[in-house]
Protein backbone atom coordinates (compact mmCIF):
# COMPACT_ATOMS: atom_id res chain seq x y z
CA UNK A 1 0.00 0.00 0.00
CA UNK A 2 1.48 3.18 -1.34
CA UNK A 3 0.93 6.61 0.82
CA UNK A 4 -1.15 9.27 -0.90
CA UNK A 5 2.19 11.81 -0.50
CA UNK A 6 5.63 11.74 -0.72
CA UNK A 7 8.66 14.13 0.24
CA UNK A 8 10.30 15.35 -3.11
CA UNK A 9 13.63 17.18 -3.33
CA UNK A 10 13.37 20.52 -3.92
CA UNK A 11 15.69 21.62 -7.24
CA UNK A 12 16.62 25.27 -5.42
CA UNK A 13 15.67 26.71 -1.96
CA UNK A 14 15.80 30.46 -1.90
CA UNK A 15 17.13 32.30 1.45
CA UNK A 16 13.82 33.51 2.10
CA UNK A 17 12.38 30.12 2.41
CA UNK A 18 15.58 28.76 4.32
CA UNK A 19 15.18 31.12 7.01
CA UNK A 20 11.61 31.09 7.57
CA UNK A 21 11.89 27.27 7.94
CA UNK A 22 14.88 27.78 10.64
CA UNK A 23 12.91 30.53 12.28
CA UNK A 24 10.14 27.70 12.28
CA UNK A 25 12.37 25.12 13.79
CA UNK A 26 13.43 27.36 16.57
CA UNK A 27 10.00 28.28 17.66
CA UNK A 28 9.11 24.69 17.47
CA UNK A 29 12.26 23.45 19.65
CA UNK A 30 11.26 26.14 22.31
CA UNK A 31 7.64 24.60 22.38
CA UNK A 32 9.22 21.22 22.56
CA UNK A 33 10.95 22.58 25.65
CA UNK A 34 8.26 23.96 27.47
CA UNK A 35 6.61 20.30 27.40
CA UNK A 36 9.34 18.81 28.63
CA UNK A 37 9.76 21.23 31.41
CA UNK A 38 6.11 20.73 32.15
CA UNK A 39 6.66 17.31 32.81
CA UNK A 40 8.91 18.38 35.59
CA UNK A 41 6.77 20.48 36.93
CA UNK A 42 8.00 24.08 36.06
CA UNK A 43 6.43 26.72 34.73
CA UNK A 44 7.87 27.93 31.16
CA UNK A 45 5.73 30.43 30.92
CA UNK A 46 7.04 31.85 33.89
CA UNK A 47 10.96 30.84 32.72
CA UNK A 48 10.28 32.08 29.22
CA UNK A 49 9.55 35.37 31.05
CA UNK A 50 12.36 35.71 33.73
CA UNK A 51 14.76 35.18 30.62
CA UNK A 52 13.72 37.60 28.50
CA UNK A 53 13.23 39.99 31.51
CA UNK A 54 17.05 38.97 32.43
CA UNK A 55 18.09 39.95 28.73
CA UNK A 56 15.93 43.28 27.88
CA UNK A 57 15.46 44.26 31.90
CA UNK A 58 18.11 46.00 32.38
CA UNK A 59 21.37 47.40 30.30
CA UNK A 60 23.24 45.10 32.12
CA UNK A 61 21.34 41.92 29.89
CA UNK A 62 21.73 43.85 26.73
CA UNK A 63 25.31 44.72 27.37
CA UNK A 64 25.90 41.04 28.50
CA UNK A 65 24.44 39.53 25.20
CA UNK A 66 26.52 41.41 23.22
CA UNK A 67 29.65 40.74 25.39
CA UNK A 68 28.97 37.47 24.91
CA UNK A 69 28.29 37.26 21.17
CA UNK A 70 31.59 39.31 20.05
CA UNK A 71 34.07 35.48 20.19
CA UNK A 72 30.83 33.68 18.73
CA UNK A 73 30.49 35.95 15.60
CA UNK A 74 33.88 36.03 15.21
CA UNK A 75 34.49 32.52 15.27
CA UNK A 76 31.32 31.97 13.47
CA UNK A 77 32.16 34.42 10.55
CA UNK A 78 35.61 32.57 10.31
CA UNK A 79 34.00 28.77 9.65
CA UNK A 80 31.31 30.55 7.60
CA UNK A 81 33.87 31.42 4.90
CA UNK A 82 34.94 27.91 5.00
CA UNK A 83 31.53 26.81 4.99
CA UNK A 84 31.10 28.74 1.43
CA UNK A 85 33.73 26.33 -0.26
CA UNK A 86 32.70 23.16 1.79
CA UNK A 87 35.17 23.31 3.86
CA UNK A 88 34.50 22.38 7.58
CA UNK A 89 37.18 23.86 9.67
CA UNK A 90 36.21 22.02 13.43
CA UNK A 91 39.50 24.13 15.06
CA UNK A 92 38.38 27.58 15.20
CA UNK A 93 38.57 27.00 18.95
CA UNK A 94 42.09 26.11 19.00
CA UNK A 95 42.56 28.93 16.36
CA UNK A 96 40.90 31.32 18.86
CA UNK A 97 43.14 30.31 21.53
CA UNK A 98 45.96 30.73 19.62
CA UNK A 99 45.02 34.02 18.62
CA UNK A 100 44.81 34.81 22.81
CA UNK A 101 48.37 32.90 23.23
CA UNK A 102 50.03 35.16 20.58
CA UNK A 103 48.62 38.68 22.20
CA UNK A 104 49.54 37.35 25.83
CA UNK A 105 53.15 37.06 24.65
CA UNK A 106 53.18 40.40 23.09
CA UNK A 107 50.85 42.44 25.47
CA UNK A 108 52.74 41.16 28.46
CA UNK A 109 56.34 41.64 27.00
CA UNK A 110 56.80 44.44 24.81
CA UNK A 111 56.52 47.99 26.46
CA UNK A 112 55.35 50.16 23.80
CA UNK A 113 52.64 53.00 23.48
CA UNK A 114 49.05 51.73 24.10
CA UNK A 115 47.55 51.96 21.07
CA UNK A 116 50.94 50.63 18.79
CA UNK A 117 50.34 47.71 21.36
CA UNK A 118 46.65 46.87 20.14
CA UNK A 119 47.50 46.92 16.68
CA UNK A 120 50.50 44.58 17.72
CA UNK A 121 48.52 42.09 19.73
CA UNK A 122 45.80 42.20 16.49
CA UNK A 123 48.66 41.58 14.09
CA UNK A 124 50.24 38.65 15.70
CA UNK A 125 46.96 37.08 16.54
CA UNK A 126 45.73 36.58 13.78
CA UNK A 127 49.12 35.61 12.37
CA UNK A 128 48.68 33.16 14.78
CA UNK A 129 45.65 31.58 14.26
CA UNK A 130 46.23 31.20 10.56
CA UNK A 131 49.38 29.41 11.40
CA UNK A 132 47.76 26.89 13.32
CA UNK A 133 45.66 26.27 10.29
CA UNK A 134 48.39 26.00 8.24
CA UNK A 135 49.49 22.61 8.27
CA UNK A 136 45.68 21.14 7.68
CA UNK A 137 45.15 23.63 5.58
CA UNK A 138 48.17 22.27 2.96
CA UNK A 139 47.09 18.54 3.84
CA UNK A 140 43.92 19.56 2.44
CA UNK A 141 44.21 20.80 -0.67
CA UNK A 142 47.47 19.18 -1.65
CA UNK A 143 47.16 15.93 -0.22
CA UNK A 144 43.24 15.40 0.71
CA UNK A 145 43.56 14.94 4.02
CA UNK A 146 40.46 15.54 5.63
CA UNK A 147 40.13 18.55 7.56
CA UNK A 148 37.35 17.54 9.97
CA UNK A 149 40.07 15.54 11.90
CA UNK A 150 43.07 17.73 11.86
CA UNK A 151 41.50 20.95 12.75
CA UNK A 152 39.47 18.83 15.39
CA UNK A 153 42.34 17.56 17.03
CA UNK A 154 44.91 20.61 16.96
CA UNK A 155 42.29 22.34 19.55
CA UNK A 156 43.03 19.36 22.66
CA UNK A 157 46.94 20.60 21.45
CA UNK A 158 45.79 24.30 21.83
CA UNK A 159 44.09 23.79 24.93
CA UNK A 160 47.29 22.35 26.71
CA UNK A 161 49.76 24.80 25.54
CA UNK A 162 47.31 27.72 26.86
CA UNK A 163 47.46 25.50 30.12
CA UNK A 164 50.95 24.70 30.01
CA UNK A 165 51.70 28.38 29.69
CA UNK A 166 48.91 29.33 32.76
CA UNK A 167 50.37 27.14 34.75
CA UNK A 168 54.34 27.09 33.60
CA UNK A 169 56.26 29.64 31.81
CA UNK A 170 53.71 32.79 32.24
CA UNK A 171 51.89 32.37 35.13
CA UNK A 172 51.09 35.17 37.53
CA UNK A 173 53.33 34.55 39.64
CA UNK A 174 51.71 37.27 41.98
CA UNK A 175 48.54 35.91 42.25
CA UNK A 176 48.08 32.53 44.84
CA UNK A 177 44.95 31.46 44.19
CA UNK A 178 44.15 31.57 40.64
CA UNK A 179 46.06 29.85 38.22
CA UNK A 180 46.43 31.99 34.95
CA UNK A 181 49.01 33.64 33.24
CA UNK A 182 49.80 38.09 33.79
CA UNK A 183 47.22 40.16 32.65
CA UNK A 184 47.67 42.64 29.64
CA UNK A 185 47.41 45.91 30.50
CA UNK A 186 46.17 47.42 27.29
CA UNK A 187 42.44 46.89 26.64
CA UNK A 188 40.04 48.51 24.34
CA UNK A 189 37.94 51.50 24.72
CA UNK A 190 34.25 50.90 25.81
CA UNK A 191 31.35 52.13 23.97
CA UNK A 192 30.29 55.69 25.28
CA UNK A 193 27.44 55.31 27.68
CA UNK A 194 27.86 51.59 28.05
CA UNK A 195 29.73 49.98 30.90
CA UNK A 196 31.17 46.53 29.70
CA UNK A 197 30.71 46.43 25.97
CA UNK A 198 33.99 47.72 23.94
CA UNK A 199 34.28 48.97 20.73
CA UNK A 200 35.46 44.93 19.93
CA UNK A 201 32.09 44.57 18.83
CA UNK A 202 31.68 46.47 15.64
CA UNK A 203 34.63 44.07 14.06
CA UNK A 204 32.61 41.17 13.67
CA UNK A 205 29.60 43.39 11.83
CA UNK A 206 32.30 44.87 9.49
CA UNK A 207 33.66 41.24 8.39
CA UNK A 208 30.25 40.45 7.82
CA UNK A 209 29.06 43.42 6.00
CA UNK A 210 32.72 43.27 3.72
CA UNK A 211 32.26 39.36 3.03
CA UNK A 212 28.51 39.83 2.40
CA UNK A 213 29.72 42.62 -0.64
CA UNK A 214 32.68 40.10 -1.50
CA UNK A 215 30.52 36.84 -2.21
CA UNK A 216 27.74 39.15 -3.86
CA UNK A 217 30.05 41.63 -6.19
CA UNK A 218 33.18 40.12 -6.60
CA UNK A 219 35.43 37.52 -8.65
CA UNK A 220 37.18 36.48 -5.93
CA UNK A 221 33.59 35.33 -3.80
CA UNK A 222 32.17 33.79 -7.53
CA UNK A 223 34.89 31.71 -7.28
CA UNK A 224 34.97 30.59 -3.85
CA UNK A 225 31.27 29.85 -3.99
CA UNK A 226 32.40 27.44 -7.76
CA UNK A 227 34.66 26.00 -5.87
CA UNK A 228 32.02 24.51 -3.17
CA UNK A 229 29.54 23.76 -5.82
CA UNK A 230 31.94 21.61 -7.30
CA UNK A 231 35.86 21.55 -7.29
CA UNK A 232 36.25 19.84 -10.34
CA UNK A 233 33.91 22.25 -12.14
CA UNK A 234 35.96 24.89 -10.97
CA UNK A 235 39.65 23.59 -11.68
CA UNK A 236 38.38 22.96 -15.13
CA UNK A 237 37.37 26.83 -16.04
CA UNK A 238 40.83 27.39 -15.27
CA UNK A 239 40.18 28.47 -10.84
CA UNK A 240 43.63 27.67 -8.96
CA UNK A 241 41.27 25.57 -6.23
CA UNK A 242 44.28 24.41 -4.30
CA UNK A 243 45.69 27.81 -3.79
CA UNK A 244 41.54 29.14 -3.17
CA UNK A 245 41.49 26.49 -0.60
CA UNK A 246 44.99 27.23 1.70
CA UNK A 247 43.76 31.00 1.25
CA UNK A 248 40.47 30.83 2.59
CA UNK A 249 41.40 28.61 5.06
CA UNK A 250 44.31 30.52 6.49
CA UNK A 251 42.06 33.63 6.55
CA UNK A 252 39.18 31.39 8.86
CA UNK A 253 42.25 30.85 11.10
CA UNK A 254 42.98 34.19 11.17
CA UNK A 255 39.33 35.82 11.94
CA UNK A 256 39.53 33.26 14.97
CA UNK A 257 43.07 34.27 16.31
CA UNK A 258 41.23 37.78 16.30
CA UNK A 259 38.56 36.89 18.16
CA UNK A 260 41.03 35.62 20.72
CA UNK A 261 43.03 38.63 20.93
CA UNK A 262 39.49 41.15 20.73
CA UNK A 263 38.13 38.88 24.09
CA UNK A 264 41.28 39.00 25.71
CA UNK A 265 41.54 43.34 25.39
CA UNK A 266 38.12 43.72 25.21
CA UNK A 267 35.78 41.16 27.70
CA UNK A 268 35.75 42.61 31.02
CA UNK A 269 37.84 40.21 33.25
CA UNK A 270 39.00 38.09 30.22
CA UNK A 271 42.80 40.15 30.38
CA UNK A 272 44.50 37.11 31.22
CA UNK A 273 44.68 33.28 29.82
CA UNK A 274 43.41 30.33 31.74
CA UNK A 275 41.91 26.89 30.86
CA UNK A 276 38.41 27.90 30.81
CA UNK A 277 39.25 31.15 28.52
CA UNK A 278 38.02 30.18 25.65
CA UNK A 279 34.45 28.80 27.40
CA UNK A 280 33.87 26.85 23.69
CA UNK A 281 33.09 29.95 21.51
CA UNK A 282 34.75 27.89 18.59
CA UNK A 283 32.11 25.17 18.76
CA UNK A 284 29.47 27.91 19.53
CA UNK A 285 30.91 29.66 16.53
CA UNK A 286 30.42 26.45 13.90
CA UNK A 287 27.26 25.76 15.35
CA UNK A 288 25.71 29.26 14.28
CA UNK A 289 27.86 29.16 11.12
CA UNK A 290 26.18 25.53 10.08
CA UNK A 291 22.62 26.83 11.13
CA UNK A 292 22.97 29.95 9.44
CA UNK A 293 23.86 27.97 6.03
CA UNK A 294 26.92 30.04 5.68
CA UNK A 295 24.73 33.18 4.82
CA UNK A 296 26.70 36.32 6.62
CA UNK A 297 23.83 38.02 7.58
CA UNK A 298 22.29 34.87 9.23
CA UNK A 299 25.13 34.86 11.20
CA UNK A 300 24.95 37.65 12.47
CA UNK A 301 21.17 36.98 13.53
CA UNK A 302 22.30 33.39 14.64
CA UNK A 303 24.89 34.72 16.76
CA UNK A 304 22.82 37.41 18.75
CA UNK A 305 20.41 34.45 19.23
CA UNK A 306 22.67 31.86 20.86
CA UNK A 307 24.54 34.28 22.75
CA UNK A 308 20.99 35.52 24.31
CA UNK A 309 20.12 31.78 25.21
CA UNK A 310 23.38 31.91 26.85
CA UNK A 311 23.18 34.96 28.90
CA UNK A 312 19.43 33.99 29.69
CA UNK A 313 20.85 30.57 31.05
CA UNK A 314 23.47 31.76 33.18
CA UNK A 315 20.90 34.36 34.48
CA UNK A 316 18.50 31.38 35.30
CA UNK A 317 20.67 29.01 36.83
CA UNK A 318 20.61 31.99 39.35
CA UNK A 319 17.26 31.30 40.17
CA UNK A 320 17.73 27.74 40.93
CA UNK A 321 17.52 25.52 37.51
CA UNK A 322 20.11 23.16 37.20
CA UNK A 323 22.90 24.08 33.96
CA UNK A 324 21.95 19.91 32.77
CA UNK A 325 18.20 21.74 31.79
CA UNK A 326 19.82 24.68 30.22
CA UNK A 327 22.09 22.81 27.84
CA UNK A 328 19.27 20.42 27.33
CA UNK A 329 17.14 23.26 26.20
CA UNK A 330 19.81 24.73 24.41
CA UNK A 331 20.22 21.62 22.29
CA UNK A 332 16.62 20.96 21.65
CA UNK A 333 16.10 24.45 20.14
CA UNK A 334 19.02 23.68 17.96
CA UNK A 335 17.90 20.24 16.57
CA UNK A 336 14.55 22.36 15.99
CA UNK A 337 16.62 24.56 14.03
CA UNK A 338 18.49 22.13 12.49
CA UNK A 339 15.78 19.93 11.43
CA UNK A 340 14.18 23.03 9.56
CA UNK A 341 16.69 23.70 7.73
CA UNK A 342 16.48 19.60 5.80
CA UNK A 343 12.84 20.79 5.84
CA UNK A 344 13.14 23.73 3.52
CA UNK A 345 14.62 21.46 1.11
CA UNK A 346 12.02 19.06 0.70
CA UNK A 347 7.91 19.49 -0.20
CA UNK A 348 5.26 17.61 0.56
CA UNK A 349 3.75 16.37 -3.06
CA UNK A 350 0.53 13.92 -3.94
CA UNK A 351 1.89 10.92 -5.36
CA UNK A 352 0.42 9.76 -8.61
CA UNK A 353 -2.39 7.05 -8.28
CA UNK A 354 -1.91 6.27 -11.84
CA UNK A 355 2.30 5.20 -11.63
CA UNK A 356 1.61 3.55 -7.90
CA UNK A 357 -1.19 1.42 -9.47
CA UNK A 358 1.65 0.48 -12.26
CA UNK A 359 4.22 0.02 -9.66
CA UNK A 360 1.48 -2.33 -8.07
CA UNK A 361 0.73 -4.22 -10.78
CA UNK A 362 4.01 -4.80 -11.90
CA UNK A 363 5.42 -6.09 -8.91
CA UNK A 364 2.31 -8.64 -8.74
Amino acid sequence: MSLPFRFARRLEVNNKRSTSYRISGAIAGLVASGLLLLLTSRNPIRLLGQSLDAIFGSQRGIEGVMVQSIPILMCAIGVALSLRMKIWNIGSDGQFLMGAFAAVGVGTKLDVPHWLLIILMALIASIAGAAWILIPALARAYWGVNEIITTLLLNFVALQLVLWSALGFWRDKKSQVTQSTEAVQAVLPRFPGLDSVSISFIVPIVLAVLFWFVFRSTRVGYEIDMIGGNANAAEFAGINVKRRIVTVMLLTGAIAGLGGMLQLTGAPGAQALSGGFSNRFGLSGFIVAALAGASFAGVLVAGLFISAMFYAGIALQTKGLSVYIIFGIYGVVLVGIAVGETMARFRLTRTDPTSAATTTGASA
